[in-house]
């Protein structure tokens, strides 16, 4: 049965023990604390320790808690700490910067215990002296960089401005505040640490193994703290690597799929490594044959069996994770040695899909389906992402929701493991029903379709060549210029408009075609010419684009889809 020692602890009782010394291990986040954080914990305790100004209206039995650590002592007999480093490390950094503040005219007995004390809680004493090359605190997860100026900080109390770590810029930031404080309050300054290490509490919640630790804090975490499921997941599949001696191995591996992850989804995404895990979740619930639309939380699913993924099947789990963020990365890097243009093409009108449903099921369509080497084929992978655009489009079109297209997605993506072709017969409409459909749908620019339905035009044109890089930002063009009468009715049909380069931007909305047509032409100094092989060829070809070509592009739109 897990043991846990739970008991409070001032500041100063829990830094000055004989036992403390706490180490941040490898697979925690980094200090990432900044002047917000620290702004925050100072006003605090500042209002706190001295309320309204007034050192004589504190009470001395009043207690000021700070929140739970969560630690455990590994084989090294350093206390790891699981969660809690953030507030632990700027508490550090807060008490060496009071320690830097005592001057050479603070020699009285009062003085002297207040230093003595911080003494106590930042390093190892001999002899009644501080240690300096003895900190009470490490970091395995620090870059070389970042720690060694946190080893120079707490052993000098000096952050020269080259320094540009949070470890260097937060002490900074203390420093100004202790300054500033003692000069406008110096009868007062002795108040402030003293008070912060025998009046403010922490929680420190101490496990007998390191099992028991990463169990707390993922539990905690699942209640409303700020790390992401990922960072539970990497606690989890650190253990299971380092169970097998390979846990330094697996810190690497990890980062490098959180660079990869960052790069593909850090634009849209406060936890990109977290995208990936969802996209290999659906995976594992198509090879389970899980048809339930009703998706729960990412945390829920892989925490199922006692995280049995990433603890018992951690290998496997950990080598697909990383070939697929591997696979989307070069889909977004547009590699041409992986994929040939026409599948390029196909995920360029993709990306303005309405839902992102189509990543999880190419996810399963990827990992069900590669080589040895990684790679599809390119004619089955091409009719693949054919259909799913397709469907995708259709069955927006005929007023689905993404609740409504989970249940033949899934069902599709049982049918990828099974290694069943892919086919939506069962949910397509009639051709009838969906060309009714097409003339009726109003395409308005505020709808997602319109534009998928756009780009999805221009690629189906057999002279448009791939456009990179694959972020290349589109706005939706009126062809026919919005303020040119008579036909003001027509001007928001989908035949009238096309996509073009956010770059080119033609401000005014009312230009002849004719002037149109020079800025799709590259005519206009300073603009380049679109790389829409539909507007080129229009801009080529026609003096003027009028009423009857709205009307035979709405009428191409419904014939070629």
């Amino acid at each position: 049965m897990a043991k846990l020692n739970i008991n409070q602890r001032t500041i100063f009782e829990l830094l000055s023990d004989k036992e403390s010394f706490f180490l941040v291990p490898d697979y925690q986040r980094p200090y990432a604390w900044d002047e917000v954080e620290c702004s925050t914990l100072w006003d605090d305790v500042h209002s706190f320790a001295i309320p309204n100004s007034d050192p004589s209206s504190f009470d001395e039995n009043d207690e000021y808690f700070l929140g739970p650590i969560v630690i455990f002592k590994n084989d090294s007999e350093k206390l790891e700490v699981i969660d809690g480093q953030q507030r632990l490390t700027t508490l550090i950094l807060l008490l060496r910067a009071f320690y830097h503040a005592f001057g050479s005219d603070m020699l009285d007995n009062v003085s002297n215990n207040v230093k003595s004390r911080i003494e106590q809680c930042l390093w190892k004493t001999k002899m009644l002296e501080p240690d300096k090359s003895s900190r009470k605190i490490d970091s395995e997860v620090a870059t070389y960089k970042d720690k060694s100026e946190l080893i120079d900080i707490l052993k000098t109390g000096i952050a020269p401005k080259e320094f540009e770590s949070r470890y260097a810029k937060n002490y900074r930031f203390f420093q100004d505040k202790i300054i500033d404080f003692k000069n406008k309050s110096p009868n007062y300054f002795l108040y402030l640490p003293f008070r912060i290490m025998e009046n403010c509490i922490l929680l420190p919640i101490r496990s007998d193994s390191q099992d028991t630790a990463l169990r707390i804090f993922s539990t905690m975490n699942s209640r409303g703290k700020s790390l992401s499921d990922s960072d539970i997941f990497k606690a989890q599949l650190y253990k299971a690597f380092s169970d097998d001696d390979n846990g330094e191995r697996f810190i690497v591996s990890w980062r490098r799929l959180e660079n990869v992850c960052l790069r593909i989804f850090g634009h849209d995404n406060d936890n990109p490594t977290d995208e990936i895990f969802t996209r290999y979740m659906y995976f594992e619930r198509a090879k389970r044959g899980i048809s339930d639309s009703r998706v729960g939380g990412l945390r829920k699913f892989y925490e199922a069996d006692s995280y049995k993924l990433l603890r018992k099947d951690y290998k496997q789990t950990f080598s697909n994770i990383k070939a697929l963020a591997e696979f989307w990365n070069d889909v977004a890097n547009q590699d041409e040695t992986r994929f040939s243009d026409r599948i390029l093409g196909r995920f360029f009108v993709l990306k303005y899909a309405p839902n992102s449903m189509w990543t999880y099921i190419t996810s399963v369509y990827f990992l069900q389906n590669r080589d040895s080497a990684g790679l599809l084929d390119d004619e089955k992978f091409y009719i693949f992402l054919t259909k799913i655009m397709a469907f995708t489009l259709m069955y927006t079109i005929m007023g689905n929701g993404v609740v409504q297209f989970r249940t033949p997605i899934f069902s599709a993506m049982i049918n990828i493991i099974r290694g069943t072709e892919v086919t939506f017969t069962k949910f397509a409409p009639s051709t009838i029903g969906l060309e009714n459909a097409l003339r009726e749908y109003i395409f308005s620019n505020s709808k997602p379709i319109t534009k998928a339905m756009l780009v999805w035009y221009a690629f189906n044109d057999d002279a448009q060549n791939l456009i990179r890089p694959l972020e290349t930002e589109f706005q939706i063009e009126h062809i026919y210029a919005k303020n040119r009468t008579p036909y003001t009715l027509r001007v928001d049909d989908i035949g009238n408009k096309s996509i073009l380069e956010s770059s080119i931007n033609i401000r005014a909305s009312d230009y002849r075609f004719q002037d149109k047509a020079k800025y799709y032409l590259g005519l206009v100094p300073k603009k380049p010419a679109t790389n829409i092989h539909e507007l080129q060829a229009l801009a080529k070809a026609n003096q003027d684009f009028t009423e009857q070509d709205i009307t035979r592009y709405n009428t191409a739109y419904r014939k070629n889809y």
